[in-house]
């Protein structure tokens, strides 16, 4: 099945600049908000205290469940509705990580006589301090390592630099793990990490590497942008979206890489941005259906799945079509830039 004939040919390259434009506007709005912000909103996963899942009866307002809040001292609480309106379903978001073995009854009797109805307490859930740093700092690493297994695979399998690619990757994570044993701030820790790999690409000229880990880099970047900005809370689901983002990403970078590599061989005479436009053209039908495809499931989820999985959609959706952006508007003009810089 193909949705682009054959033989088109749409100068992806010529609007790079325009492309580099916007992907810096985004990334800047991204980053004022998390100023604003005052850095990601995190989760009860992450930042640490209680969740509370609650029924009630009949229907009520955010304010009468708030004033019951305030009467057992929770007055900083935050209360969001839950799943669909008619089902007067309710999240609490609440700071404490140490309750007594009647606070259960204690908050069920505070909010029917705030609300006037009966109130089923369906789950809570808590996470200690600890336990949510300890959390917050795994998926760092988790991204961090996993971005410097996908630079040896590309290096490998695009340059044939495999050595020196796996020794670059254990010098790095042996760095990571000796600047641990200091108590360095561990997102400090990896975005330095992550500075210093791009440096070491430049320098060890791992052109399809770098392509590859910029555009990953530019897709997290926003997508954690546009969660600031609507306000998100990042919790572990995200973390798991923001992972299949990256494979999502680097799987349709490498379909335009290997595209390009082979045109490269073919047309050894042709420019570079010539070769460009003509790989991303033909891989255009493809990943029109691939990204079309899984744009409609993801959207299906965020629209029915409910509120369990709502923001968990949310990423996917903001990182598929980010990703199926960067592979053509980030990832493959490197090559190009790359190339002007070897003529310099």
């Amino acid at each position: 099945m193909q949705l682009i004939k054959p033989g088109i040919h749409i100068n992806f390259i010529e609007k790079r600049k325009i492309a580099f434009t916007f992907s810096m506007l985004m990334i800047l709005a991204g980053i004022v908000s998390l100023i604003i912000h005052q850095g990601p909103k995190y989760g009860i996963d992450f930042a640490g205290g209680t969740v509370i899942q609650i029924k009630l009866s009949t229907a009520a307002t955010i304010g009468d469940i708030k004033s019951g809040l305030k009467s057992i001292g929770l007055e900083k609480s935050s209360v969001q509705s839950f799943g669909e309106r008619n089902t007067n379903e309710f999240l609490i978001h609440t700071d404490i990580t140490d309750t007594d073995e009647n606070y259960s009854d204690t908050l069920q009797q505070a909010l029917k006589s705030s609300t006037g109805t009966d109130v089923e307490i369906r789950r809570i859930e808590m996470v200690g301090p600890q336990v949510g740093k300890d959390l917050q700092e795994k998926a760092l690493f988790a991204m961090f390592y996993a971005l410097l297994f996908i630079t040896i695979y590309i290096s490998g399998r695009f340059e044939l630099k495999w050595m020196l690619s796996g020794i670059m990757a254990a010098a790095l994570m042996a760095a990571v793990y000796f600047f641990t044993l200091f108590k360095v701030s561990i997102p400090f820790l990896i975005g330095t990490a992550l500075i210093l790999s791009l440096v070491l690409f430049w320098f060890l000229e791992l052109k399809y590497a770098m392509g590859a880990i910029v555009a990953l880099i530019h897709d997290i970047i926003i997508t954690v942008g546009i969660f600031s900005i609507f306000d998100k809370e990042f919790s572990l689901p995200i973390i798991a979206a923001l992972l299949t983002i990256i494979g999502y990403s680097l799987n349709d970078t490498i379909i335009v890489f290997d595209r390009i590599r082979e045109n490269m061989r073919k047309h050894n005479k042709l420019p570079l941005d010539t070769i460009i436009n003509k790989s991303i053209n033909e891989t255009l039908s493809r990943t029109l259906l691939t990204s079309g495809t899984t744009i409609i499931v993801v959207l299906a989820l965020f629209v029915l799945g409910g509120g369990i999985i709502h923001d968990f959609a949310f990423a996917m959706l903001v990182g598929v079509v980010i990703g199926t952006y960067s592979s053509i508007y980030v990832a493959s003009p490197i090559l190009l830039a790359w190339q002007n810089k070897e003529k310099k």
